[in-house]
């Protein structure tokens, strides 16, 4: 019994490790040694015929930001006879084709019934023929060289997707949400390290570009459209490259419940993806992407966030089972207290909007993985239907 225990423990310390610190640590060192073992390939020539280009925006019920997205748009530093701003606008029945209606550089696909946001993808993919299409929420702002930027990376034949950056909007008041700029400051930190040793895992749905070509339609019901179309692209032996300078500022969750939409959401799409691209699981097919996958993505929607919560309860059984080595589990169990103990000092300061972002850290990372596993039960709950709740924004209405 107690070797068991002793087993599970271990393994499960070094899988949350390995998963949310050790992955970052060996993806450096590996990226060194690239950069020794080989010379940096020079960027591309710039090629100043910039091709046709469509910006996809799809939107439900986005009335109140359609000036400001629109503002944007028409601020890129792109070329206007080569770009084509496409809304999707499917179900929508507040005042947003209104509202469109005075921009006569939009093109609006709209049909009443609501299928979901993969669902108005495929639909209105079948009207996009140029050979770059790019996606973007409507609740983003991009900045200006964003479109010139993802452009010059698809210079290099091999890449078939292109990522932006997401970035958080900073606010004044305190909240849980604070732990969402950090854990995206985190997350560009490794697709950076990523893109530089092969190929980024996935793309954020706030801003990514692919080759119209490769463009194949998703099942309706699928959750993480950006993630499993990007992916699908790498499994075609394509690059997808992450471009920093192009990035999409957003507001944070208006508060914790609405980030919690958003996770749950995300984690139930998570789990959905691991299976609709199992084949990725093979490592003798796809080697070092799928090293990539399983570490970056896999293990974080599956089997860490179960340990992790399994490390308590197994820490203090040890703690009366070994005897001798008792003092050491001891120790290691009053590490976690005061992990959790600070997690929920950071739920009490968030209740009181008091910001310490210090605190922020181990409470937005332990609601993450309760996430996950909630994720579980929402995607039973809402099997076959690709149509969410939106999430609420600081200083705007939908997500």
């Amino acid at each position: 019994m107690t070797i068991t225990l002793l087993f599970l423990f271990w393994l499960g310390a070094i899988i949350v490790t390995y998963t949310y610190v050790g992955y970052g640590v060996l993806l450096w060192c590996l990226v060194a040694i690239k950069r020794r073992l080989f010379k940096a390939t020079p960027p591309p020539v710039k090629n100043e015929d910039f091709p046709e280009v469509t910006l996809v925006i799809t939107a439900f019920n986005e009335e109140g930001v359609v000036e400001e997205k629109m503002r944007n748009c028409q601020a890129l530093n792109y070329p206007a006879n080569k770009l084509t701003i496409c809304w999707i606008t499917d179900g929508s029945n507040d005042s947003t084709n209104e509202r469109l209606a005075a921009y006569p550089d939009a093109k609006v696909l709209f049909q009443p019934l609501r299928q979901g946001k993969t669902a108005a993808i495929n639909r209105g993919m079948a009207y996009i023929n140029t050979p770059i299409v790019i996606y973007t929420d409507a609740n983003t702002l991009l900045n200006a060289e964003a479109i010139t930027a993802i452009i010059q990376r698809f210079e290099d034949p091999k890449v078939g997707c292109v990522a932006g950056e997401k970035r958080v909007r900073q606010q004044k008041t305190g909240d849980a949400t604070a732990g969402e700029g950090l854990y995206w400051k985190y997350e560009s930190f490794l697709k950076t390290l990523d893109d530089e040793l092969n190929s980024a895992v996935g793309a954020a749905g706030e801003l990514f570009a692919i080759r119209r070509e490769l463009f194949e339609p998703m099942p309706d019901d699928t959750l993480l459209d950006d993630f499993i179309l990007s992916m699908r692209i790498a499994a075609k032996g394509y690059k997808i490259a992450y471009c920093r300078t192009a990035f999409a500022l957003e507001d944070p969750s208006a508060d914790i419940k609405e980030e919690e939409k958003r996770k749950i959401r995300i984690a139930a799409g998570g789990l959905q993806s691991i299976w609709r691209l199992r084949a990725l699981l093979n490592p003798f097919c796809y080697g070092l992407l799928h090293f990539q996958y399983v570490s970056h993505r896999v293990l974080r929607w599956s089997i860490t966030p179960l340990f992790l919560f399994l490390l308590l309860p197994l820490n203090v059984a040890l703690v009366f089972m070994t005897g001798d080595a008792s003092l050491l589990y001891l120790i290691l169990l009053c590490f976690q207290g005061l992990f959790y103990g600070a997690g929920f000092l950071g739920y009490r300061l968030a209740k009181r909007q008091i910001k310490q972002k210090y605190l922020y850290v181990p409470y937005y990372f332990l609601f993450m993985n309760v996430s996950v596993i909630r994720g579980f039960f929402y995607l039973r709950k809402r099997k076959g239907s690709g149509v969410w709740e939106k999430a609420r924004r600081a200083g705007t209405t939908a997500d």
